[in-house]
């Protein structure tokens, strides 16, 4: 292994170091400094900070940054932004009478437009991810299943995507690389073909709608 492969397999370990390189936003040297330990442990001998530094300037684009500019307009064309708060959800570890709860749930609201109600279903767990009003409904058709955790005070943000969304590489993590740039937890990530849904605290609900929808009126980069 030489300095150049070193370097590389370091910062492709990084997306956001990647996409910082890429952006010209990080001092070299600087970075140089701080990975110096990294490279000499991975080649077993003392580096020349200024070898490290001719190695990052030297490293070409990779292509995860270098379709920056088609996820920008892809963003540019992005339908409605769906604001909805006082949400709360519920873990369900997957067990027998589970789905039939879910039926049951689902058959319940099934003419009531204005509730929010999602079901995600894993390999050994379920999330419901519902409207505060739900709750006493939920605990009383869920009763006997076990609940594994349990989030109140949530918002949600639902962002209506292109039909090109399934043909170009990055879209997701390009959204919430953003978020969490900007200090932001997402608590769950709920999708369809066409349609992502995004959980954040209500704490940080506004900061993150304001953030999407600058994504949203950028101009391409």
């Amino acid at each position: 292994m030489n300095i150049a492969t070193a370097i590389n397999e370091i910062i492709s370990e990084s997306p956001f170091l990647e996409e910082a390189l890429a952006d010209e936003i990080i001092n070299v040297s600087s970075l140089a400094r701080k990975l110096k330990p990294q490279v000499e442990k991975r080649l077993h001998k003392k580096i020349q900070q200024g070898a490290i530094v001719m190695a990052i300037n030297r490293r070409p684009t990779q292509p995860s940054v270098r379709i920056t500019r088609e996820i920008r307009e892809f963003m540019n064309n992005l339908g409605d932004v769906i604001v909805r708060s006082d949400l709360r959800d519920f873990t369900f570890e997957n067990k027998e009478g589970l789905s039939t709860c879910n039926r049951q749930l689902m058959d319940e609201i099934a003419g009531e437009k204005e509730i929010f109600c999602t079901i995600s279903q894993g390999v050994f767990e379920t999330t419901l991810v519902v409207s505060n009003l739900l709750s006493e409904r939920i605990e009383a058709i869920y009763h006997e299943q076990r609940l594994i955790a349990h989030m109140d005070r949530l918002s949600s943000i639902t962002l209506r995507l292109p039909e090109s969304n399934t043909e170009i590489s990055g879209i997701y993590y390009f959204i919430l690389k953003n978020l969490a740039w900007a200090g932001i937890n997402v608590c769950e990530v709920i999708s369809t073909s066409n349609e992502v849904t995004i959980v954040v605290g209500e704490k940080d609900v506004h900061k993150a709608f304001s953030l999407l929808m600058g994504m949203k009126h950028s101009p391409s980069a």
